[in-house]
């Protein structure tokens, strides 16, 4: 095949070697790719109420009346089993308000679309529990004499974790000193929580932090991991405060409302 090649006029040669690669490319161009595309979502107040509920109801111990908002901030991508191809992330991949993502970053593989959704309420129920766990053990409260019942319909997966646990605590002891754990500002965030207070990593931060200034959010805590993606589209007036745990949160706060130093990203 070479030698024949070599006989052939240049521009004939380098058709037919280019041939192969332009098929493939054709391939590509049309084969549907395992990436969906994300824009910023919604943000809940956990302070507040869903549907007429409150989001967080606390039994057995006194709550207060909270100023301020604890933002609990979600992305909204395309569906697990959507198809996108090339041309079509194209057209999103330079848009700094939105985000190609692998599909694996944002749905768990494998299954329906249904299971896919029925994982992620799961995933939120878990981590809705870690939630009273990390914040119940934070106050010295005895779980078996304080309950805490969370609501937030329609939405699904742990990044709300830590938001969750803030919530709890605001909503028992303030930020320890008679005040507000928020100091009246609207503070958003992510971040999944453990029982132990361990924050992790959720991803999507970068537009998640846009939909925490669209709603009017001032700080927002980001897991110290995702730093450098949350500061790569970072809205203006908006802080962004590392943490790695629920004590830091709670200590960020405290020291905003302070005047104190703040650790940032």
């Amino acid at each position: 095949m070479l030698s024949r090649l070599t006989r052939l006029p240049r521009p004939t040669a380098l058709a037919v070697c280019a041939a192969p690669v332009v098929a493939l490319f054709a391939v590509v161009a049309l084969a549907p790719l395992p990436f969906v595309v994300a824009v910023p979502g919604p943000t809940a107040d956990v302070l507040g109420s869903d549907q007429g509920k409150p989001v967080i109801t606390v039994a057995g111990a006194p709550v207060r009346d909270t100023k301020g908002q604890l933002r609990m901030t979600t992305i909204r991508a395309t569906g697990p089993s959507s198809t996108m191809r090339l041309h079509e992330l194209v057209d999103h991949w330079f848009r700094t308000d939105e985000a190609v993502m692998p599909r694996e970053a944002v749905y768990p593989s494998g299954g329906s679309d249904k299971q896919i959704e029925q994982h992620n309420l799961e995933e939120m129920t878990q981590s809705q529990s870690a939630a009273a766990a990390a914040a119940l053990g934070y106050l010295h409260k005895d779980p078996k004499s304080v309950k805490v019942d969370l609501n937030l319909a329609d939405v699904g997966g742990p990044s709300a974790g830590l938001l969750f646990t803030l919530g709890i605590i605001d909503k028992i002891d303030g930020d320890g000193s008679g005040g507000d754990l928020t100091g009246g500002r609207t503070v958003a965030g992510t971040g999944t929580i453990s029982a132990d207070g361990t924050v992790g990593a959720v991803g999507g931060v970068g537009l998640k932090t846009q939909a925490a200034r669209r709603d009017g959010a001032s700080v927002f805590l980001v897991p110290k991991a995702e730093c450098s993606d949350a500061k790569s589209e970072l809205p203006e007036g908006l802080q962004l405060v590392p943490v790695t745990s629920l004590t830091d949160a709670v200590n960020a706060l405290r020291a905003l409302n302070r005047g104190g130093d703040v650790p940032s990203c």
